[in-house]
């Protein structure tokens, strides 16, 4: 029963926020107070990723959407291969796919000498409607996650963990977000 309140709790939540949205404005905000510490080239071309991302998963386009996540990706384990799969497995049981991301901190790291990294700190959501039972719900979800993205031959590409490296396995209760 606790189980079925905080679910519809968060769906209402969230709900509501989609709710505000008007269709003209982007999936992908900055607030007022997001912590900016990148140049506005960088910006622009971070949002443009997430844009593009956005574009890549309503139209359904796995290999649109794969072309956006590094070769060397790496998330609890997960590597590039696993991600196709599961992106596969979405586009097969959902439709009307749609995200929203807010950032609340854009910054990078690294660069002259080693590899620029962008760390994003994210809340956002991914829904879809079910193909079997036409049910609108919330796929994936995340609170003050950070995303990672590096330069890579010119295009900004998600990485997964900093560094490459798996984290520890989660304990219980605490999913993963394996998407952006």
């Amino acid at each position: 029963m606790n189980t079925q309140l905080i679910a519809m709790g968060f769906a209402l939540v969230v709900g509501m926020s989609l709710s505000a949205l008007s269709i003209t404005e982007a999936k992908t905000h900055l607030t007022p107070s997001t912590i900016q510490e990148v140049d506005p080239q960088t910006l622009k071309e971070l949002l443009s990723t997430f844009e593009q991302a956005e574009q890549a998963m309503q139209a359904r386009d796995l290999d649109g959407i794969m072309a956006l996540y590094s070769n060397e990706y790496l998330y609890h384990g997960l590597k590039k291969p696993d991600i196709r799969k599961i992106w596969s497995q979405l586009f097969e049981h959902y439709k009307e796919l749609e995200s929203v991301h807010t950032f609340s901190v854009i910054r990078t790291i690294g660069g002259s000498g080693g590899r620029l990294t962008a760390e994003i700190t994210c809340t956002g959501v991914i829904w879809g409607t079910s193909k079997e039972t036409t049910l609108r719900a919330p796929i994936d979800s995340w609170y003050e996650e950070i995303h990672y993205l590096r330069k890579e031959k010119g295009r900004w590409r998600i990485t997964g963990n900093m560094g490459g490296e798996s984290e520890p396995v989660l304990q219980f209760g605490v999913a993963p977000h394996p998407l952006f």
